[in-house]
């Protein structure tokens, strides 16, 4: 199996057991307006699966994902400078929004693919402007949708979540996982 991915991802896989080498994929993760995030995230993911599925030998599984923060129907990225940070982490102090990972699944060099997404909802509790200030110097804001990592420095500001943890942190395991298993790329707990 190999992922194209980020380090919060391969973190996941790597958890569960699961072996895999890394492509990253050279793909503008840029949401195209007017269309429902979870239709974008499936997109951008595809895109990313072949991307990869291109250049790596043929018969192996390709997994790529795009994760992103929705507030007040508007859709949060990774910012793009610490300024940016702070406005997204001001947005969504004290309120509850939506995190959305779309992931692909595909085999090389045929191109069969399987594609999902999940979402869960994040309610983060109320920042003072001190605080967020001193959370995006940290740096770790810099490459998280939303600007900030519930498995990291950030879980400090998160008051509770409805759906999936592993989706907030980037990748849906259950779902994938069941996703992987079922067109025969992996399969947990074998007895070999």
């Amino acid at each position: 199996m190999l992922a194209s991915s980020s380090p919060r991802r391969r973190k996941l896989l790597s958890q569960v057991g699961l072996k895999f080498e890394i492509y990253p994929a050279e793909v503008e993760e840029v949401p195209a307006p007017g269309r429902e995030p979870h239709e974008e995230t499936i997109r951008i993911a595809s895109e990313k699966a072949e991307w990869t599925a291109t250049r790596v030998p043929p018969g192996n599984w390709v997994l790529a994902a795009d994760t992103v923060v929705i507030v007040d129907d508007m859709v949060l990225g990774k910012p793009g400078s610490e300024d940016e940070a702070v406005e997204m982490l001001r947005l969504i102090s004290g309120r509850r929004h939506r995190v959305i990972t779309g992931w692909c699944i595909m085999e090389s060099p045929d191109h069969v693919a399987r594609k999902g997404f999940v979402e869960s909802e994040v309610i983060i509790k109320q920042l003072d402007d001190h605080t967020i200030r001193a959370y995006v110097r940290t740096g770790e804001p810099m490459d998280k949708a939303g600007a900030y990592a519930v498995q990291g420095i950030g879980a400090f500001m998160v008051k509770a979540i409805e759906g999936s943890y592993t989706n907030v942190v980037g990748l849906p395991l259950s779902e994938v996982i069941e996703a992987l298993e079922e067109v025969g790329a992996v399969r947990m707990f074998s007895d070999e």
